[in-house]
């Protein structure tokens, strides 16, 4: 694989929707974990035409508590970088913006999930949209500044996906390399060892520890809390039990309860809903937990990658795809009552598109039998199965389940 070194040049995924977004409402507000590149992205726009300030700088911070309408300026535009770190601002950006709701005034960005938190929210009601900015995908890293095929593979009849991908030119790649190094910019681009990213991690992990948490919630037992981390990123792929997991760490499941919502707030965690057609049902089963970041769920456990880990490695292009689309696309994974399970489905544009990851170089046709249970359960809404193999075999094991190399899609 070609990885085009020096990170500030790699367009990113999420930048026409971005162009698109302040071009209509005042406010956009970019989020996403530290270090995914929401600076990066937000300092390209600067070029003259916006006020740029961040409030990691510690004078931008005691400004925006201390007089806030003063930092936010005149009516010229105006970017704000890690915003989270003062929530009073967002009163203010709200006055601003009912006195001129100018598009594009104010590009926001923030390293947690700001429409969680209920001030931030209630002020920038209708005057604001969310973007998020996930980890780089596999082609962003390529310099391609997109994520997998999966619109191609929307808009394209079933019967035409092997042609659509065998026109590709991707070239095979060890998707271990690939979850290794994870996405964020700095690990996946411009560091060469594993010796140097794992410096790069331990470092974002103690950061995250001691000052972004900090941000969101006063935590004590920092310690128990790494403990925590360690313990989801050795259940990944799993289905969430918040009381196994505190019995596992010795934490009340309260406690467990929430530092899993703060994981997920930072999106560092991603818990993935059921599927079901009645969409009330999916809120009552237990989701699967992730990581938003490989690299960092492998350096937390320790660990080698697994299956799971290919797993995580779909999920996170999966994501990067859905969150920068304008037509919103549901995901999620199928389970039934028996134990008959299909990774992710995708549900857009009415249909329903199952997949299913296959940590085996060498698919065989019972591999596909949880994705033709799934067909045949949901009938003419359902696409074709997409069956993702560490191979090269790029061909249908069964007239509605076609088996493609993951380096083909992602």
């Amino acid at each position: 694989m070609t990885i085009i070194h020096g990170m500030n040049t790699l367009p990113r995924l999420v930048s026409t929707a971005l162009a698109q977004r302040l071009s209509v409402m005042p406010a956009v507000v970019v989020t996403g974990a530290r270090q995914t590149g929401k600076s990066t992205l937000a300092e390209r726009l600067v070029q003259g035409e916006r006020h740029y300030r961040s409030l990691d700088d510690f004078d931008v911070l005691d400004a925006a508590r201390r007089d806030p309408e003063a930092l936010l300026g005149g009516t010229e535009p105006v970017t704000l970088d890690e915003v989270q770190r003062e929530p009073g601002l967002f009163p203010a950006v709200k006055r601003a913006i009912d006195r001129n709701r100018k598009p594009g005034r104010f590009l926001l960005t923030g390293s947690a999930n700001l429409l969680l938190m209920r001030q931030v929210s209630e002020s920038l009601a209708g005057r604001a949209s969310y973007l998020t900015l996930w980890p780089m995908t596999r082609r962003e890293q390529r310099g391609l500044g997109r994520a997998g095929r999966w619109e191609e593979l929307l808009a394209t009849p079933d019967a035409g996906w092997r042609d659509l991908l065998a026109a590709g030119d991707d070239s095979a790649e060890d998707w271990r390399a690939l979850a290794r190094r994870g996405g964020f910019p700095t690990p996946a681009i411009e560091l060469a060892t594993p010796t140097e990213r794992a410096i790069w991690f331990d470092g974002y992990v103690r950061t995250y520890l001691e000052r972004d948490l900090q941000d969101l919630a006063t935590i004590s037992a920092l310690p128990d809390f790494r403990r925590l981390m360690r313990a989801a990123s050795l259940r990944l792929g799993q289905l969430v039990n918040q009381t196994e997991l505190g019995r596992d760490v010795a934490l009340p499941q309260p406690t467990v309860h929430r530092w899993l919502n703060l994981l997920e707030t930072s999106y560092l965690l991603v818990r993935l809903p059921a599927y079901a057609v009645n969409r009330t049902k999916r809120l009552l089963k237990a989701p699967k937990i992730y990581w938003g970041d490989t690299g960092v769920a492998l350096h937390l456990a320790a660990a080698e990658p697994d299956g799971a880990h290919l797993e995580n490695v779909v999920l996170h292009d999966l994501l990067a795809w859905r969150d920068a689309r304008l037509e919103r696309a549901e995901l999620g994974y199928w389970r039934t009552t028996i134990g008959e399970e299909v990774d992710f489905v995708i549900e857009a544009q009415g249909k329903l598109l199952p997949i299913e990851v296959k940590a085996t170089a060498r698919p065989r046709l019972t591999d596909c039998a949880h994705l033709r249970t799934f067909r045949s359960e949901y009938g003419k809404q359902a696409r074709a199965g997409l069956m993702l193999h560490t191979g090269s075999t790029l061909e249908w094991l069964a007239p509605d389940v076609l088996a493609a190399p993951w380096w083909k899609v992602l």
